[in-house]
């Protein structure tokens, strides 16, 4: 082997770059000694990637996947081997960046502030707006003369925040041109996706960047306007009030029944049954008019005492739950009771409808 052929040897070496999985590297510059080339190097480019030659500052070549052999017959560059009449310093430098054309998925974007819009139905409301889409660079060069320049490690989230303007400036256009009511926009989250996919793309497309996918995952209401709704929904399903008047009147009847209370009760009972029972005759009674939506008066209610148990106030209790509290002896004709519009505290025996409540209960046992 001649001197000449060991020499080459010596400078023939591979240029290649492998991803750390740990990083999210867009573009990357390959370190070469004063970015020079030998002559007859190997370039390796893998699936997911290009190669982009950079020669005195002009954009020289673009390699996609694949192996080559770097000579100056193929390569618009001189080697420093060739070089030596120079003392080994080539006068051409040429810069290598290898991009990464995969696929970005499951980058997020989202309204960092409530967007102003006008609802036909609400008038003007604050939105927000969230949602992914996935990306990949279909145009190297164009992605390294615009965005990358002469950054040694041109990472994603460089360019997450000019890519979240974009999106939500054009997808609030989107949603604009669709002249859609808030309701509607959560039902047609699909529909919405490709109409922003089909605007947003341009505008990546300026920088070398294809937008593959695009979706809306939410687009939410202030708390207020939710409140309303709620409440909208509530009045929605109760429907006809006279219908839900009487429900609440037969509701009231069987609560009543239940009662444990004896003549409170009975008499709670008594009149929404009466009512109750005037409304459906009145309804059944030959040629009789049809209900009107009018309310119902107001079922009665019954009194209500605060009791001195023990040296301290309890209660409020009904006169059911009084009654019990008799008979268990808790509550004697003597015991304190108030309620309100009364001046004081009397006791239980002088209020009238608190005596009957005595007359069933035995008196006191002997003492020894």
């Amino acid at each position: 082997m001649s001197l000449r052929d060991w020499v080459s040897g010596q400078f023939i070496d591979i240029i290649e770059w492998t991803e750390p999985s740990q990083n999210e590297i867009l573009a990357y510059r390959f370190p070469r000694h004063n970015n020079e080339i030998k002559n007859g190097a190997k370039l390796i480019v893998r699936e997911g990637q290009a190669a982009v030659f950079v020669k005195e500052g002009q954009l020289a070549d673009v390699k996609t996947p694949g192996m080559y052999t770097l000579d100056t017959n193929n390569m618009p560059i001189l080697s420093t081997v060739l070089g030596w009449k120079y003392g080994f310093e080539s006068p051409f430098k040429c810069e290598v960046y290898f991009v990464a054309t995969r696929q970005w998925t499951d980058q997020k974007w989202g309204t960092q502030n409530p967007v102003l819009m006008r609802d036909p139905e609400f008038g003007p409301v604050r939105v927000r707006a969230f949602g992914s889409y996935a990306f990949k660079v279909a145009d190297p060069g164009t992605f390294l003369k615009e965005l990358v320049a002469t950054d040694p490690s041109f990472e994603a989230f460089e360019i997450a925040a000019q890519f979240r303007n974009v999106i939500v400036s054009r997808f609030v256009d989107t949603v604009a041109n669709v002249k859609m009511p808030i309701l509607d926009l959560v039902g047609n989250y699909e529909r919405l996706s490709k109409l922003a996919l089909e605007r947003v793309s341009p505008e990546l497309a300026k920088m070398g960047v294809s937008l593959t996918q695009f979706y809306v995952e939410s687009i939410s209401l202030p708390p207020e306007v939710e409140a309303a709704l709620d409440k909208k929904s509530q009045m929605g399903i109760l429907g006809n009030l006279d219908q839900y008047t009487k429900f609440q009147s037969a509701e009231a009847i069987r609560d009543a029944a239940q009662n444990p209370g004896g003549a409170a009760g009975m008499g709670v009972g008594l009149g929404a049954g009466i009512a109750l029972g005037q409304q459906m005759g009145n309804a059944m009674a030959p040629g009789a008019a049809p209900a009107t939506a009018a309310a119902p008066p107001p079922l009665p209610t019954a009194a209500a005492y605060h009791v001195a148990i023990a040296g301290a106030a309890a209660g409020p209790f009904d006169l059911g739950t009084i009654g019990g509290k008799v008979r268990d002896g808790s509550v004697t004709r003597a015991s304190l009771v108030w309620k309100t519009g009364m001046p004081g505290w009397v006791a239980a025996d002088t209020m009238p409808d608190l005596q009957a409540l005595f007359a069933a209960a035995p008196p006191p046992l002997p003492k020894a």
